[in-house]
């Protein structure tokens, strides 16, 4: 059983949202404004909106790449 936050994040600066998620969110939020996160890098600084739902999952099968995880996480 896996237990994941996902959050939304925004952009001022650039008037953007991302949604992600994460198990530790203000880890995660840290890890975005030292642009270590493709997508989000160069365009912060992020500010922390929302933590749209918490969800237990159990997963059958592997999640290879963050792209797949991000896909099964929408489903929710």
């Amino acid at each position: 059983m896996i237990y994941v936050l996902v959050y939304i994040i925004y952009s001022k600066t650039f008037d953007i949202y991302y949604k992600g998620f994460s198990e530790d969110v203000p880890h995660r939020l840290l890890y975005h404004n030292e642009n270590r996160s493709k997508y989000t890098s160069n365009k912060g600084p992020w500010e922390f909106q929302v933590s749209a739902f918490s969800f237990y999952v159990i997963l059958r099968t592997k999640v290879h790449t963050r792209s797949s995880a991000q896909k099964f996480a929408n489903l929710m």
